[in-house]
């Protein structure tokens, strides 16, 4: 099954897709990723979900990339005498940490961390930033804050502190048993909430211990901030622009994503852009127009995936939300602009042997009748190296490691192909070869550019290129084998 574009669908599992044929239907519709949301739901849940695509996989014969989503701390206020209360502006309103209920002076907000990091006219957003107070006063276990946009307050509801730092580390104790059981299922990428410094990145790299890669959920404006360093550390990247736009001004959030979608592809690292893409989609058949241009926004910017959330998980039309996706980007990537748009932001570093292997493959399959890129890669480097590039050209990922052929799915243009071990170079033409013809890439007439590190299984060794003849016939000709 071969798409007709680069920038993968990342759809999220839920209530509204929890059965075999609706995730068959999704993945044929056009989702690239699944992603699994621990916020939502028991461990029992996301077996079964995992299960279902993985048995997907075996009866469509192609591997599917998985995403588990780590929900990260959530700071939330206590619960009130009378489940909720109106603060005005102008009054003053205290938080602490006594668990007495609440009224329309004070409520606890059982975070001591949160004291801790406080300082006077530090700003506290409550419920998506719907209220917004700034504290006068303060103490190890309370504040004082002067209501600046006032109106309901109830149980539970979030509190954001997007000025300071908070000593809180971004694996609860929930995050960490979450860790651990998706990493035992198998999944294949680990999103990482409440990022703020490269130092929570490699406490989650350790306990995932090889068995995931980690991609960096950019939410805080810490980790906006710090974000080469965090990226430095970081697989790769989801710009979450839903706790950006409330612990940032939302004028601010699109500049920033261009940014960091920009910094991501120089890195050469995937990046996702997330949250209310096709919102309106959880209630309607179609989009707003507004809704299409955003997705279309990230397309062009060259983002790696684009990813559906509550849509795909609990809205009333999760099938007709992937289509739209998968329509808006074919339509972006036929348009000339999106080529010109591509290739003006494509980073010119030549910094290393792979780097150049794979500068040399893009401008040989551009300017000659070559029908695709084919990288044979153990660990996924040639290919990330080769989808930096953003070619006109199709890539073919060849990996003889299904974990690595699953993890590729979630990056530009890799049409990711499980194959046998090979021990030289020829024979990592031969499989490209017959890769490129099985999957309609090409056919005998035509020719591929193969890369790959010599010698195999040593990653980042990027340093062979051939233009290779599809017919094998022709590969060995006037060659002694």
């Amino acid at each position: 099954m071969r798409r007709m574009r680069n920038v993968k669908v990342v759809a999220t599992l839920g209530p509204a897709s929890d059965s075999y044929g609706i995730i068959k239907q999704l993945y044929e519709e056009g989702v690239d990723v699944f992603r699994l949301n621990m916020s939502h739901g028991a461990h029992s849940d996301m077996r079964d979900r995992y299960q279902m695509i993985r048995d997907i996989e075996r009866d469509l014969g192609r591997p599917i990339c998985i995403l588990a989503d780590l929900q990260g701390p959530k700071l939330r206020c206590g619960v009130f005498a009378n489940g909720k209360e109106t603060i005005v502006e102008g009054q003053d309103f205290r938080f602490d940490l006594d668990d007495t209920p609440g009224d329309a002076t004070r409520v606890q907000l059982p975070h001591k961390e949160i004291f801790e990091a406080l300082e006077v006219g530090a700003t506290l957003l409550i419920n998506d930033g719907k209220l917004r107070v700034v504290v006068k006063e303060f103490g190890p276990d309370y504040a004082v804050c002067e209501v600046k946009v006032g109106g309901e307050i109830s149980n539970k509801k979030g509190v954001n502190v997007p000025e300071l730092i908070l000593p809180l580390a971004a694996l609860t104790e929930k995050d960490k048993k979450d860790l651990e059981f998706v990493c035992s299922l198998g999944v294949d990428w680990l999103a990482l909430s409440f990022v703020q410094r490269p130092e929570d990145v490699e406490e989650a790299r350790a306990l995932a211990d090889g068995r995931a890669a980690i991609m960096v959920k950019v939410e805080k404006p810490a980790c906006v901030k710090a974000f080469d360093d965090v990226l430095a550390v970081a697989d790769g990247v989801m710009v979450a622009r839903g706790d950006l736009g409330v612990e940032l001004p939302v004028q601010d959030v699109p500049p920033i994503q261009k940014r960091l979608v920009a910094a991501s592809r120089r890195a050469g690292k995937p990046v996702v852009v997330a949250t209310q893409m096709m919102e309106s989609m959880i209630e309607s058949p179609v989009p707003t127009r507004a809704e299409v241009s955003d997705v279309a926004t990230a397309i062009y910017d060259g983002a790696d995936a684009v990813m559906l959330s509550a849509e795909s998980a609990a809205g009333k039309y999760p099938i007709e939300a992937v289509k739209t996706m998968h329509a808006v980007a074919i339509s972006v990537e036929a348009d000339a602009t999106y080529r010109t748009g591509i290739e003006a932001t494509r980073s010119t570093a030549r910094d290393t042997v792979a780097d150049a292997i794979t500068a040399a493959a893009r401008e040989i399959a551009e300017t000659t009748e070559v029908k695709a890129i084919c990288c044979f890669s153990s660990s996924g480097t040639t290919a990330l190296l080769a989808a930096r590039e953003r070619p006109k050209v199709p890539i073919i990922a060849l990996t003889p490691k299904i974990g690595t052929a699953r993890r590729l799915g979630l990056v530009w243009g890799l049409h990711c192909v499980q194959t046998g071990e090979v021990g030289r170079f020829k024979h990592a033409v031969v499989s490209a070869a017959r890769a490129a013809r099985s999957h309609d890439f090409a056919t005998n007439e035509d020719k591929i550019v193969v890369t790959a590190g010599i010698p195999f299984n040593t990653a980042g060794s990027t340093n062979i290129i051939r233009v290779a003849p599809v017919d094998e016939k022709s590969i060995f000709e006037g060659e002694a084998e």
